[in-house]
C-alpha cells in the first residue's frame, strides 16, 4: 500500500521571513531615499551611479513586495530579485573598484556595498538560501 504523498510550503513571510522582508523594506526605503536626493540635488555629477542606485532601489522594492506574498509568481520574482540584485553588486562592485572615475559618488552596491556594511552582498545570498528553504516539498503522510 502506497503511502500517501501531500505538498507543503511554508510562506516566505514566515519566521526569519518577517526579518528578511524588514531587512528589504529598510534597504528599498533607504536606497529609495537616497537615489531621490542624488537625482533631484546633483544628478549631473554622477549620473551613471545615481541612476544605479535608484535601480537598485526598484529591485529592493520588487524584493520587499515579492517576499511579503505569496504564490508562486510572487516567488518566481522574488527569486529573480535576489538573483538580480546579487549579479549586480558583483558587477558593480567589480566595475567601482575598477574605474573610479566612472563612480565619483558612490551607490548603493559600489564597493559591494561597503557603505551598507556589506549587507547588500550578504541580503541577497540569504533571500535565495530563504526561497530554496521555504520551497514546495513532498511530505509522506501517515493514515
Amino acid at each position: 500500500m502506497a503511502v500517501p504523498e501531500t505538498r507543503e510550503r511554508r510562506a516566505t513571510r514566515s519566521g526569519f521571513g518577517r526579518v528578511l522582508v524588514a531587512v528589504y523594506g529598510i534597504f528599498a526605503l533607504s536606497a529609495s531615499a537616497r537615489a531621490g536626493v542624488q537625482i533631484a540635488t546633483k544628478f549631473s555629477e554622477a549620473p551613471l551611479a545615481f541612476s544605479l542606485s535608484a535601480l537598485a532601489a526598484v529591485i529592493y522594492i520588487v524584493a520587499t513586495v515579492s517576499l511579503a506574498l505569496d504564490g508562486d509568481v510572487w516567488r518566481r520574482l522574488a527569486f529573480a530579485a535576489c538573483g538580480t540584485e546579487f549579479v549586480g553588486v558583483l558587477v558593480i562592485g567589480t566595475y567601482s573598484l575598477l574605474d573610479r572615475v566612472a563612480f565619483p559618488e558612490a551607490t548603493v552596491w559600489s564597493d559591494y556595498g561597503q557603505g551598507y556594511g556589506y549587507v547588500p552582498a550578504v541580503l541577497p545570498l540569504v533571500g535565495l538560501f530563504w526561497l530554496y528553504y521555504t520551497r514546495m516539498r513532498v511530505r509522506n503522510v501517515k493514515s
